[in-house]
C-alpha cells in the first residue's frame, strides 16, 4: 500500500496535528489556514523523524535544514513552539510498523542518517572520553558547548557577556540592565568588602569577577573550563584596567589551591556537575571558604527532585552530561556539606524574560550568527533558547538562588539578624 509522506507522518501523532504539515511529494495535512506549517523538504528528513521519532529526530532534521519551520524566524520560533508543545505528541512505532511506513512512502531502508556535525555522541559512547563527569570528559562538554565562537556570544548575550538567568527590576528593563542587577543582587548577598576575596567557580566570561572587582573593590578569581571564555576574560580585564583586582584562569575548579575565600559564587555551574557529585562539589566549596564566608549557588533546577535525563535534544546539541534536578535537593546537598543555609529564591518568571531577549538578539544578528558559526548552529541556539522559555513560563524548569554560610566550630553563623542586601 502507498501512503503519502503527510499521511505517515500523521499517523505517528497521537493527535490532529496543529499545525499544517507538508512534504516534498505534495501532500499535506492539517489545517489549511494554520499559523504555522512544518514542512519535510527531502528523504533525509523523512528517515530522521521516522527513525528517532520524537525531539531527536525533529531536531536533527531541522538543523540540517530538511525540516523547515513556517510562521517563525529560525531565531526566534517560540511562537510556534508554545503551539507545538501543547499539541504535538508523537508516538513510538512498532520496527515492523516502521519498516512498513518507510516502504510506503519509498524509502526503501530503516537506517538512520548521519546525524548532524553540531550534534555530540550520545551519552554511551562518551565513555571513550572518561567517565562521565571526570575532569577530562567534564573539559570535552563545555568546550562542545562555549568554545563555539565567542564572537557568536557576544551577538547573542549582548555586551554583558552574561550567559545566565538575569533579574528584571522593572518588567521593561533592558537585558543589560537586568543583567547588571543579577550580579549585583549576587554580589549584594555575599556582602563584599573592599580587599576581601571572592572565588567564582564556573566564571564564563568574567563578568561576575569584574563586576564584584569594579564595583566593590573586591579580590576576584574566576576559573573556567573554556579556554574561549578564559582568553575573552582575561582581555576585558585588562581593557577595563581591573588587573590588580581580578583574574581568570582556565582551569577546573578542583584544581584551585588557595583557599579562606570571603566568598564564592557558582553562577551557572551546578548544571554541569551532576547530582552524584554533590556531596563532593559542596565540599569543595566549602573547603575554599574561610569560617563565616558565603555561598551563592545561582542554577537551574526542576520544580520536583525526582531524577530524569535532560532529553535527547538537550544532552546532544546543547549540554552534554547535563543534569537537573530540583531545589530540595541543591539545599539538602549543600546542608550536608556542613554549611548553613538561610536563603532561597527562585528567579523561573526572569528567566523567560532572559531567553527572550537572547531570542531577540539572535534575531537581530541572524546572518552575523550564521556566519560566525554555521546555520546548523544558529538553527541550534533559535530552537533551544525558544523551548527553553517555554520551560521556565509554564513552570517545567525553575531557577534557585540558594545562599549559605561556612560558620565557624561551635562559632557564630556568620550571617545578620536579618537579610542585609
Amino acid at each position: 500500500m502507498t501512503r503519502t509522506i503527510a499521511a505517515a507522518v500523521a499517523g505517528l501523532l497521537r493527535d490532529e496535528p496543529p499545525i499544517r504539515f507538508s512534504a516534498y511529494d505534495g501532500s499535506a495535512v492539517g489545517p489549511a489556514d494554520a499559523q504555522f506549517g512544518l514542512e519535510i523538504v527531502n528523504e533525509r528528513g523523512l528517515a530522521y523523524l521516522v527513525t528517532a521519532p520524537g525531539d531527536l529526530g525533529m531536531a536533527r532534521a531541522y538543523v540540517s535544514g530538511d525540516l523547515l519551520l513556517h510562521g517563525v524566524h529560525p531565531g526566534d520560533p517560540y511562537p510556534a513552539l508554545a503551539v507545538l508543545k501543547d499539541h504535538l505528541r508523537f508516538r513510538l512505532p512498532a520496527p515492523s510498523e516502521a519498516v512498513e511506513i518507510l516502504r510506503s512512502v519509498g524509502l526503501s531502508q530503516l537506517r538512520p542518517p548521519s546525524p548532524p556535525p553540531e550534534e555530540s555522541l550520545p551519552r554511551w559512547r562518551r565513555v571513550v572520553e572518561g567517565l562521565r563527569h571526570s575532569m577530562g570528559r567534564d573539559a570535552e562538554a563545555i568546550s562542545h558547548h562555549y568554545d563555539v565562537s565567542n564572537r557568536f556570544y557576544e551577538h547573542v548575550l549582548g555586551p554583558s557577556m552574561a550567559y545566565t538567568c538575569a533579574l528584571y527590576e522593572t518588567p521593561d528593563a533592558t537585558l543589560e540592565e537586568a543583567q547588571f542587577a543579577k550580579f549585583d543582587l549576587i554580589a549584594r548577598k555575599l556582602a563584599p568588602q573592599p580587599g576581601q576575596r571572592l572565588l567564582d567557580v564556573g566564571c564564563g566570561w568574567g563578568t561576575m569577577v569584574r563586576h564584584a572587582a569594579r564595583e566593590y573593590g573586591v579580590k576576584a578569581l574566576g576559573v573556567t573550563l573554556s579556554l574561549e571564555q578564559a582568553t575573552w576574560a582575561k582581555e576585558a580585564i585588562d581593557r577595563e584596567g581591573l588587573g590588580d583586582l581580578a583574574e581568570v584562569r582556565h582551569m577546573d575548579y578542583r584544581d584551585v589551591v588557595e583557599g579562606d575565600f570571603d566568598a564564592v559564587s557558582s553562577i551557572g555551574l551546578t548544571e554541569h556537575i551532576g547530582v552524584r557529585n554533590y556531596p563532593a562539589y559542596f565540599g569543595t566549596l566549602r573547603d575554599r571558604l574561610r569560617p563565616g564566608g558565603r555561598l551563592l549557588n545561582h542554577c537551574i533546577t526542576r520544580r520536583d527532585n525526582v531524577p530524569r535525563s535532560t532529553g535527547a535534544f538537550i544532552d546532544r546539541y546543547v549540554f552534554p552530561d547535563g543534569e537537573l534536578i530540583g531545589s530540595g535537593s541543591i539545599v539538602s546537598a549543600v546542608q550536608d556539606a556542613g554549611m548553613e543555609v538561610h536563603h532561597t529564591e527562585n528567579l523561573r518568571q526572569h528567566y523567560a524574560l532572559t531567553l527572550a531577549g537572547w531570542n531577540r538578539n539572535l534575531v537581530e544578528h541572524w546572518d552575523e550568527c550564521v556566519a560566525e558559526a554555521g546555520l546548523g548552529t544558529a538553527r541550534v541556539w533559535g530552537l533551544y533558547i525558544a523551548g527553553s522559555r517555554v520551560g521556565f513560563e509554564r513552570g517545567e524548569i525553575e531557577l534557585h538562588h540558594v545562599l549559605a554560610t561556612r560558620a565557624a566550630q561551635d562559632g557564630p553563623a556568620g550571617f545578620p539578624m536579618r537579610p542585609d542586601w
